[in-house]
C-alpha cells in the first residue's frame, strides 16, 4: 500500500488522531485450539478499507506473480517449497515450471497452527514443483524426508491414531493410504 503521507497527515489532523475505518465484528473463542473456550467478539478493522479515508485514491491491479499470499498454513506449505523461488533482487515468486498458478494445498484441521505443521513438515515441505494440488487427511503425518516428490493431484490419508510417515519417492495422481 503506497500512502501520500500529507493526505494522511491531514486525515488524522480531521479525526482526532486516527482513520475513521469501518469495524467488523469476528466470533472467536478465547483459546482459537478449544472450540470450547469462552465465546468472544474480536472488533478488527482491515487495512484494505482505508483506501476509502482518501478522496480520489485508487486501486492497482498487481499480476498474482508479484506475491504471494499466506493467509493459512496450507499457503506456507507451498511457500516453503521448491514451487516457489527467491529472485536475485530478494522476491518471491512462483518458479517458472509453474506457468503462474500456484499449487492448490489442503492441509487437515489438525495443521491449521504453525506449531502443528511443523510436525508435518520437519526438514521442510516435499517438492511441490510439479504439484496441481495435494491433500493431507488425518493428523500424525510426517513428511521426513527432502526426498518425497509430489506430481499431478496427490491425496495423503492416514486414519489411524499412530504417526505415520510419508517414504522418500515421487507421488503422482494417486492416494496415499499410510
Amino acid at each position: 500500500m503506497w500512502v501520500d503521507l500529507e493526505k494522511l497527515k491531514a486525515i488524522f489532523d480531521a479525526n482526532g488522531g486516527s482513520i475513521p475505518l469501518p469495524v467488523m465484528l469476528n466470533d472467536k473463542t478465547v483459546d482459537p485450539r478449544d472450540k470450547s473456550s469462552t465465546k468472544v467478539i474480536q472488533l478488527e478493522t482491515a487495512m484494505g478499507a482505508a483506501i476509502a479515508a482518501f478522496e480520489g485514491a485508487i486501486a492497482l491491479r498487481i499480476p498474482r506473480s508479484r506475491f504471494a499470499p499466506v493467509k493459512k498454513c496450507d499457503d506456507l506449505v507451498a511457500l516453503r517449497s521448491d514451487a516457489y523461488v527467491i529472485t536475485e533482487d530478494f522476491r518471491i515468486e512462483l518458479a517458472k515450471e509453474r506457468a503462474g498458478v500456484p499449487p492448490t494445498i489442503k492441509l487437515d484441521d489438525a495443521y491449521k497452527f504453525c506449531d502443528a505443521m511443523e510436525t508435518l513438515i520437519p526438514n521442510g515441505s516435499p517438492s511441490l514443483i510439479g504439484c496441481k494440488s495435494m491433500k493431507v487427511e488425518g493428523a500424525k503425518i510426517e513428511f521426513a524426508g527432502k526426498g518425497v516428490i509430489v506430481k499431478g493431484d496427490v491425496k495423503f490419508v492416514n486414519k489411524t491414531d499412530e504417526k505415520k510417515v510419508v517414504a522418500d519417492g515421487v507421488y503422482e495422481d494417486t492416494t496415499v493410504e499410510l
